[in-house]
């Protein structure tokens, strides 16, 4: 794998940048300090411990060289305090109860983290005087679910039958509302929103998640438990999503008021697969697991796309993966971690290289 070092355009107006990331302890908050480390941002973390053993966290070293603090976002003095002793120019939003199952088991948790926790994170950034713009995590599901084939826009309207996707539809009323008439009331923060969903990729060991589910099925070689193998998601790689979400932050920190509005971030239609062609994908890197069937505890929508053509036009975000380049990102990372556990932190920067210099070679074309 080659190895280019110097920094892409994005990379480059973030370098020295301060900049507070929520949720750093979780799967996509690791990947996304990760690649800030490697731009060489000065970063600091608020969140709650690790939820899973093992963690990326954990495997990839994400706390070394940056500021951790273990927190609960619903803790409004706390977080407030974290942020006014970094003072970043940015604040990337992906604290929160990221999981369908643990909604309906915790409701009111789900709620209070993913809205009001939403609610702190904004009052503290437009009270803090140096924080010029946040970009809020949320998700694909936060549409009213139509069961249509062809993406969903940013327009069409925002709904959530489920606990937590009602509650990061909440949380898209709270920034619009900050955005709206509470940021002008403070320091004029821009906020942005942006969605994206089914994401894959190493060092995720959430519960009731395909791949985190496939990898233990394989390294304990027991039979994975297939609830919907039908059902059709676009798959992409994390590093697909904070791709775009720093390429938002880069906009927003230039001043651009257009970019804080809602912005889809989500593969092309050709990384629209089943569950059963992603678990069979994974086996050609890995090894394949038995594969048993049994109905899921609780409902799913049996389509969910977005159209991204917004952030493809206006951001010139374009994730350079398909979805065998995903696959084989994903599975690689875990049989190599499965492989050496000490050797965490550097597959996970390889990975990010390999992509950034994905990125040039498809910029190039």
């Amino acid at each position: 794998m080659t190895v280019d070092r110097s920094l892409l355009h994005f990379e480059l107006a973030l370098r020295r940048e301060r900049i507070f990331v929520t949720g750093h302890t979780g799967f996509t908050g690791g990947w996304l300090v990760s690649w800030l480390k490697r731009i060489g941002a000065d970063v600091a973390g608020f969140a709650l411990a690790p939820a899973t053993e093992p963690s990326l966290f954990v495997a990839a070293n994400v706390a070394d060289g940056i500021a951790s603090t273990i927190g609960d976002i619903r803790d409004f003095a706390a977080l407030r305090d974290a942020i006014a002793r970094h003072q970043p120019s940015v604040i990337i939003h992906l604290a929160a109860q990221p999981l369908v199952s643990k909604s309906f088991a915790d409701p009111i948790e789900t709620f209070a983290t993913n809205a009001l926790g939403t609610a702190h994170v904004l009052e503290a950034a437009r009270l803090t005087p140096h924080v010029k713009a946040v970009v809020c995590i949320t998700t694909d599901k936060v549409y009213r679910d139509q069961d249509w084939v062809w993406g969903y826009r940013e327009q069409d309207p925002l709904g959530g039958k489920d606990p937590y996707s009602a509650s990061k539809a909440c949380a898209e009323l709270v920034a619009a509302s900050y955005r709206a008439t509470l940021a002008e009331r403070g320091n004029g923060v821009l906020i942005a929103n942006a969605r994206g969903g089914n994401i894959i990729g190493g060092g995720d060991w959430s519960a009731d998640r395909i791949v985190p589910d496939f990898v233990r099925a394989v390294m304990t070689r027991n039979p994975i438990s297939l609830r919907n193998p039908c059902a059709v998601r676009p798959w992409q790689h994390v590093m697909a999503l904070v791709h775009g979400y720093l390429v938002l932050a880069v906009r927003l920190l230039s001043g651009d008021s257009s970019a804080a509005d809602n912005w889809n971030f989500g593969p092309s239609d050709e990384a629209a697969r089943t569950v059963g062609d992603l678990v069979e994908q994974l086996s050609t890197v890995w090894t394949k697991p038995e594969i048993t069937y049994a109905p899921g505890s609780f409902p799913e929508t049996r389509f969910l796309h977005l159209d991204s053509t917004k952030a493809r036009s206006h951001l010139g975000w374009a994730p350079p993966l398909s979805f065998e380049d995903t696959i084989d990102l994903t599975a690689s990372w875990y049989r190599d971690f499965a492989a050496s556990p000490s050797e965490g932190a550097p597959i996970t920067v390889r990975q990010i290289e390999y992509y950034c210099n994905a990125l040039r070679s498809h910029a190039g074309r």
